[in-house]
């Protein structure tokens, strides 16, 4: 991979990418937390309140109570048994698989699950079985190879992000034993999918019985860091065996500070779903319309994408972008097409003037 052009936020909805400011339609900060008022705000007073760092891990000297009213305000958010903050989202799903390694025959994930997941996988110390991308029926095959008494954990994203759908759980859980464990990393649809943002698990109508649901706060929640949500029987054993967890520094206190702002801002601020799901609507109706051969357009998140049918299309798509003042949003990344794919995210922030701008590019 080669490493991009320097990025630089402007004004919710803008970039300045080579000197130019551009309007933006890629990333992942769905609700523009990352640049809203009352987040800097928090941020700027955690820095002056406590400093930027506690240097050292929660079990040592570091365990400040600020983490500790973040994890109660994300299990309220996501009516969760139980918060544990960490340092990062991608570090959730290996915490969670050094604290239950060993107690799984089969580990089962999709295809096109995000590298975290793959990572984590390896960390269980049992055979790890690929099932076709959200595909059901597959996972029931590989249950009946796997054979009677086989305790089984299936990992998959919650809502993938190269175009917003969701995976089928409740589908996975009817192919599964009654003893099997999801582990869905919903570091996209954390805060964006289901009625209240509760998630991949929410718009499932799923309890959390038998389901481990890890989030990042650096997306839907612009800020930084991340939470795995389950029964606190996982805590403690995360405690007891995690070296990841135990021996990292956790997330600097003023990114705490903010994160506790984000998670405030967005269960209080119903406005902002409901400009995000407004904003989503006028994206796909109008592809639609057109007629246009898009990926996401039945699916519930905030993206839509598509692959150019050459380099040469991607090329001239990239110029068309800039033309019209818009951050070319192309998506080059390992797994994907080598002419890379088009990745459109809406924000709650996105006016109707510049979706109609984004649309006139696309859609001519």
């Amino acid at each position: 991979m080669t490493e991009p052009e320097p990025l630089q936020q402007l004004e919710r909805t803008y970039v300045r990418y080579k000197n130019r400011k551009l309007l933006y339609f890629s990333g992942c900060d769905y609700f523009r937390l990352a640049s809203h008022p009352r987040v800097l705000a928090a941020a700027r007073d955690g820095l002056r309140q406590f400093g930027l760092n506690v240097a050292a891990s929660r079990m040592t000297t570091g365990n400040h109570a600020l983490y500790a009213e973040l994890e109660r305000q994300m299990a309220n958010f996501f009516s969760a048994p139980n918060a544990l903050l960490v340092a990062s989202g991608y570090t959730t799903n290996l915490i969670v698989a050094q604290a239950l390694a060993g107690n799984f025959s089969h580990l089962f994930i999709d295809e096109r699950s995000h590298p975290s997941l793959q990572d984590a996988a390896r960390f269980f110390d049992c055979p790890i079985v690929k099932f076709r991308h959200q595909d059901a029926a597959d996972v029931e095959r590989n249950v009946q190879r796997c054979g009677p008494g086989s305790k089984i954990i299936l990992l998959t994203d919650g809502m993938f992000s190269y175009n917003g759908s969701a995976a089928p759980l409740t589908d996975y859980l009817a192919a599964l034993p009654g003893d099997a464990v999801l582990l869905v990393d919903d570091a996209h649809g954390a805060g964006v999918l289901g009625k209240t943002g509760k998630g991949t698990l929410e718009c499932a109508k799923l309890d959390r019985r038998r389901t481990i649901q890890t989030i990042t706060l650096s997306k839907a929640f612009g800020t930084y860091g991340g939470a795995i949500l389950a029964q606190r029987q996982l805590r403690q054993r995360i405690l007891d065996r995690s070296r990841l967890f135990v021996g990292n520094t956790p997330l600097p206190l003023p990114m705490a500070a903010a994160a506790l702002e984000a998670v405030r801002t967005l269960r209080s601020d119903q406005s902002l779903r409901r400009r995000l799901l407004t904003n989503v609507a006028r994206l796909k109706s109008a592809f639609l319309e057109a007629g246009f051969a898009a990926d996401g357009l039945t699916a519930p998140g905030p993206i839509v994408s598509f692959v150019p049918s050459s380099a040469k299309l991607a090329r001239r798509l990239e110029r068309d972008f800039l033309k019209a003042g818009i951050f070319p949003p192309i998506t080059r990344y390992p797994g994907v097409p080598s002419s890379g794919y088009f990745r459109l995210v809406v924000s709650s922030e996105h006016t109707p003037a510049q979706l109609d701008r984004l649309l006139s590019v696309v859609l001519t």
